[in-house]
């Protein structure tokens, strides 16, 4: 009897043994089962599956119906079903786009990388680049598109575009780049220059999308294709968006604050970074100890390597508001605070010895309405008799709206012309004002530096 239990026991325990290997056994198999998926799913996530994982976010896909002619009569109109693609360049919503995407589109449906249904408003544009700035509705911060530079890119370079392509969303392809630096004319009034060629698959639908290299930054905006042509599409390189991009930024800041920092986008190496080109002698800037040269890291405790940057973290600000600064000054890192100031009374004397005018500025709820080209501008207060404005015909009240080549929307962008090389050499440049809200031009110089100031 003893025996026959101790041999119950002994055989209940082989069971046992047995049943713990079989079950090791199994988990070891699923062990290794997952490392090889792992293994499969890395090998897999090759740097271009990288590039558009990292970025889909910071895409947006947006919709509109628009009014176009009908026909060739001039009278007769119809409406269309638009699309396009924009790229997040602030977390508040702000996104950059053609502006032949939402030109005319009452009510622009924007569908984000999340799957948000919103809307969004046009703010700014610039016709001549067919660049625009829009703001989208968001209930949450969205994160913004990654920048690369486009001042290194390479013939053969694999690209990958993303857009919403004939409306169907978040559609990726991929190509190389063709050639750079191109010139394409696509109707009598656009004319885009310095392109980058790619025969990467563009279709209606993806303009205002990113270009990506296989790190996944952008290094361009898709806007054209050649139609009737097979692979040949172009895109606006990252570096002329970026700077079109601060200028139509700089729009949105509140009108009647200055700062007197001029900064600007360098490139050393390739790699961007926000740099002081100048300062207004007497400004918050200037005050703040903010100097030429000065290298800008970050804004606000934000990364900062684009004007784009600086511009971005100035909308919203009114006067007495701070703006912090890192910067590094010949190699020793610096914390620099600026308090902004109002400017809406204040005339402004930048100019006065130099071309005998004072102005000051006029907000882009003044010039609403005033021309398509301009939203921002410099009012004439004072013209000095016998002056080089004086005798060009400048007038009190005149809007200056531009001067060699720059427009001339802010005291510190007059500043900015005015401390040109060019310019202090005393060659005739040229002006653009508005009278009346009728366009003028004409050419002035510099006064000499024995002018008598009153």
């Amino acid at each position: 009897m003893h025996f026959r239990i101790s041999k119950c026991i002994s055989t209940l325990l082989l069971v046992m043994l047995i049943g713990s290997t079989t079950t090791h056994s199994a988990l070891t198999s699923s062990a290794n089962a997952q490392t090889e998926s792992r293994k499969i799913q890395d090998a897999r996530m090759t740097p271009l599956v990288k590039a558009v994982k990292q970025c889909r976010l910071s895409v947006v896909n947006l919709r509109g119906k628009k009014t176009v002619p009908d026909g060739d009569s001039a009278t007769k109109t119809k409406q269309v079903n638009g699309m396009g693609t924009g790229v997040v360049i602030d977390s508040r919503g702000y996104v950059l786009t053609n502006y032949h995407v939402v030109q005319g589109v009452e009510n622009i449906e924007v569908t984000t990388g999340d799957r948000e249904q919103t809307t969004a408003r046009l703010l700014a544009h610039d016709p001549e680049t067919d660049l625009a700035i829009l703001k989208i509705e968001t209930t949450h911060p969205l994160p913004t598109m990654k920048l690369g530079t486009s001042s290194d890119l390479m013939l053969a370079e694999t690209v990958t575009a993303v857009g919403n392509a004939y409306g169907y969303e978040h559609t990726v392809t991929v190509g190389i780049i063709s050639q750079l630096g191109r010139t394409v004319q696509v109707n009598d009034e656009q004319i885009y220059r310095n392109l980058i060629q790619t025969d990467a698959a563009i279709n209606p639908g993806n303009s205002g999308g990113p270009l990506l290299n296989t790190f996944g930054e952008m290094i361009g905006i898709n806007v054209a294709v050649r139609i009737g042509a097979q692979g040949i599409a172009f895109a606006i390189p990252v570096n002329d968006a970026m700077d079109v991009a601060a200028r139509l930024m700089e729009k949105l800041t509140t009108g009647d604050v200055v700062h007197g920092l001029i900064a600007e986008t360098v490139f050393e190496d390739d790699q961007p970074s926000l740099k002081v080109k100048d300062v207004i002698p007497g400004s918050p800037a200037a005050k703040a100890g903010l100097r030429r040269g000065d290298r800008i890291s970050a804004i606000n405790n934000k990364p900062a390597t684009h004007a784009l940057h600086f511009q971005s973290a100035l909308i919203g600000k009114s006067a007495r508001a701070p703006v912090a600064f890192k910067i590094d000054r010949a190699g020793r890192a610096l914390n620099i605070a600026m308090t902004l100031k109002r400017s809406s009374a204040n005339i402004s004397t930048v100019g006065w010895g130099e071309l005998g005018i004072k102005v000051t500025n006029v907000s882009a709820a003044e010039m609403s309405g005033m021309h398509d080209n301009y939203s921002r501008g410099l009012r004439v207060t004072e013209v000095r008799q016998n002056s080089p404005a004086d005798e060009e015909g400048i007038l009190e009240g005149d809007i200056i709206v531009a001067m060699h080549g720059w427009k001339t929307e802010t005291i510190e962008n007059l500043a900015f012309v005015l401390g040109e090389e060019i310019v202090k050499n005393q060659k005739d440049f040229m002006f653009y004002i508005l009278r009346d809200r009728e366009p003028f031009w004409g050419q002035m110089r510099i006064a000499g530096r024995d002018v008598t100031r009153r």
